[in-house]
């Protein structure tokens, strides 16, 4: 089998996360062939990869979403029937159009979007939404936020496809409706697989930027819904990792009978025989992380910063990329203007090396899927501190017929008296501690295997096929 999967603003080009998650899963699958379709934001990463395909990836495909900003500009004439017009219309407006009217126009057609986008066709359909939505908001404001919005969809679809037997896109937004694309010009089925919500957190991402006019944040959220459900409608099945995120998922229009969860696993055996670190004289928390601002490193150090000042023996150690350079200064920044002591950033660590020197770790996201690093923590008999995100309250007490125990603690999102208080507990009581890592073991040996995650994704692929045939 000729497996696509299509990756947002991950594999190949950063580390740790779903981009571990999906080498690991190509690996695993020697026996299938595999496209990956990576959508970056900027060109500048064009080849620049984090990892050595697996020898089963026969292309690659690259799709960079600001290359839409070069796009020619050729006058044309095309025009657009009634239909059409109302499909625009819904597009612009994000309300849900008919993609497949869409596909057939800016694909089957390679209708020209900046034609389209400077068009008096344009300009009627947006002039309305201004009369309709935002009469007391600046014409020129809302012209360039739309044409920001549309033209990256209008341009990835314009793309070449490559062929496969199935599409699989790692998330909805931008990778779900090249899924969708992928399907209607092969004739082929496709399927989706969310670690987190990708609408969900688009919108925290949208209510936090400080680039996005406050009058049009609603506009943005409703954009990224307009994308999801598209990529939604037609799939063939929707996989999540726990059972809250496909309830949430039908909450946005997926069929119950769509939607299956299938939780991540992890090479415990990796993992297992890592040695408790021996006492030396403090107590060492690992936060295996990339720097961004969804992981919310600037409350972990607030947090430890009040702990330093009950637990003095306790360090810190922050492991992961710089996904974000700017965040990631403003946290050396804030280390520097706490002048908190025994915090280190150690950059990309090889894990399975590093976790020997910790002796719980700490995760304190404001969204997450279910982590693979707590998982690993779990296996190494490490145990952690999360913030209440995703499936993280359920790793740590266990999901329903587990009666394990807890493995850590799960504490609200960004209260960092809770997540000092956490970790200070977690410090003070050894043995507590270590009760916590032998639950997480056991949780992750029962219930989070990597092998049995891959057999039920191909499960998933012979059901796919098997409703597609029919």
């Amino acid at each position: 089998m000729r497996i696509c999967v299509i990756l947002e603003g991950c594999y190949p080009y950063v580390t740790g996360g779903v981009s571990t998650w999906i080498h690991q899963y190509m690996q695993a699958m020697p026996q299938h062939e595999f496209v990956v379709w990576a959508i970056g934001a900027s060109s500048e990463d064009k080849g620049k990869f984090k990892y050595t395909l697996p020898d089963n990836v026969v292309e690659v495909k690259e799709i960079f979403l600001n290359d839409a900003l070069t796009m020619a500009f050729h006058k044309e004439h095309y025009r657009f029937n009634d239909e059409e017009m109302k499909e625009l219309r819904d597009f612009i407006n994000c309300r849900n159009p008919n993609w497949e009217l869409l596909f057939h126009m800016y694909h089957d057609k390679k209708v020209s979007p900046i034609a389209f986008l400077m068009s008096e066709d344009f300009l009627r359909i947006l002039i309305a939404i201004c009369h309709e939505e935002y009469p007391y908001t600046a014409f020129s404001d809302l012209f360039h936020t739309v044409r920001s919005m549309m033209l990256p969809v209008l341009y990835t679809i314009q793309s070449d496809i490559p062929q496969a037997d199935i599409y699989h896109a790692i998330a909805t937004g931008y990778a779900g409706i090249l899924a969708r694309l992928g399907s209607y010009v092969y004739h082929v089925p496709y399927m989706l697989t969310e670690h987190g919500i990708y609408t969900r957190e688009r919108e925290e991402e949208i209510i936090r930027a400080k680039w996005v006019l406050p009058a049009f944040k609603r506009f943005w959220v409703r954009f990224f819904y307009m994308l999801s459900a598209g990529a939604y409608t037609k799939a063939s099945m929707v996989t999540s990792l726990f059972a809250r995120a496909r309830e949430l998922q039908i909450d946005m229009g997926c069929r119950p009978d769509q939607c299956r969860f299938i939780t991540n696993g992890i090479h415990y055996e990796r993992f297992c025989d890592i040695p408790l670190k021996k006492d030396n004289g403090y107590v060492d928390i690992g936060a295996v992380l990339r720097i961004a601002p969804i992981k919310d490193v600037k409350t972990m150090i607030y947090a430890f910063s009040e702990l330093k000042t009950r637990v003095p023996n306790a360090r810190l150690y922050v492991a992961g990329p710089e996904d974000d350079k700017e965040y990631a200064k403003e946290c050396y920044d804030l280390v520097e203007q706490l002048r908190v002591e025994d915090i280190y950033f150690l950059g990309t660590v090889n894990v399975l090396e590093k976790m020997r020197d910790f002796d719980f770790t700490i995760l304190t996201s404001l969204s997450e899927g279910q982590p693979l690093s707590v998982l690993e923590s779990f296996a190494a008999g490490r145990p952690c501190v999360t913030t209440d995100v995703g499936c993280c309250k359920e790793l740590i007490n266990g999901m329903a017929g587990d009666d394990l125990g807890v493995a850590g603690f799960c504490v609200p999102p960004m209260h960092r008296g809770a997540i000092c208080d956490a970790m200070e507990r977690m410090c003070v009581h050894n043995e507590e501690r270590y009760a916590m890592g032998q639950v997480g073991k056991e949780r992750v040996r029962r219930y989070f295997l990597h092998d049995d995650m891959i057999r039920n994704y191909l499960n998933a692929y012979d059901e796919v096929f098997a409703k597609w045939q029919a």
